[in-house]
């Protein structure tokens, strides 16, 4: 697999179009640091560190709806392996006029735009969520 975030968001947004209420995704530290930032802007009830059906270590996404529709709306990876995308504390961008989210991961961890401004660092964009 060549990104791993990239997966997991695209399973985030497959399992929202069937109205699943979990998703199972391979864990790994930068997964589960962005599930974190999700979590903290509550866009998912959580996750859960789990053993796969094949042994290897597994997430659990629990998944949030709001009157039947997903939480999420839209879910973007910006930066990928191809293209890395590294924007200073003043260039991170406003999702939606500051009703979304940008993921940055930065030397003080990931964190949400809105951290990453308070924090004064700058970093790779991940993804965009709104």
């Amino acid at each position: 697999m060549n990104d791993p975030i990239g997966d997991m968001l695209t399973r985030i947004r497959n399992a929202q179009m069937r109205g699943k209420s979990t998703v199972i995704t391979p864990a790994s530290k930068l997964r589960a640091w962005v599930l974190d930032v999700l979590a903290d802007e509550g866009y998912i009830r959580g996750y859960e560190e789990i053993t796969g059906a094949d042994g290897h270590p597994a997430i659990e996404i629990s998944l949030k709806y709001f009157d039947g529709t997903p939480v999420i709306r839209e879910l973007k990876r910006v930066s990928t392996p191809g293209r890395r995308v590294y924007m200073g504390v003043k260039e991170i961008p406003s999702v939606r006029q500051g009703l979304g989210v940008s993921i940055v991961s930065t030397p003080k961890g990931v964190m949400s735009d809105a951290a990453a401004r308070n924090a004064n660092v700058g970093g790779e964009v991940l993804c965009t969520v709104f």
